[in-house]
């Protein structure tokens, strides 16, 4: 399945609740579409996520609605480097 890059532009800081993220997840089952990890920058304004769709339009379908922006899709061809095995590392101590 193609892999995405998704650029999020937040408005207000972003603090998602468990619930949330379940709610996001339900979201992108229906749809098609399956999250891979996502970087969240400092000042919790912007995303950047890994995404699996079979095109940007589920994409999009999913962030509606959710309600959040998908402000860049990329299509990219592959993943790389030594920090992608230790992403759920990382996610963790982030929490």
């Amino acid at each position: 399945m193609p892999l995405f890059i998704i650029e999020r532009n937040f408005a207000e800081r972003l603090d998602l609740t468990d619930d949330d993220v379940i709610a996001v997840s339900k979201i992108n089952g229906e749809v098609g579409v399956n999250w891979v990890f996502s970087f969240l920058s400092a000042d919790k304004r912007k995303t950047y996520c890994l995404y699996e769709a079979k095109d940007p339009e589920a994409i999009r379908e999913a962030a509606r609605r959710a309600n959040v922006p998908a402000d860049k899709i990329v299509e990219v061809s592959q993943a790389f480097g030594t920090a992608i095995g230790a992403l759920p590392t990382l996610a963790q101590a982030a929490a």
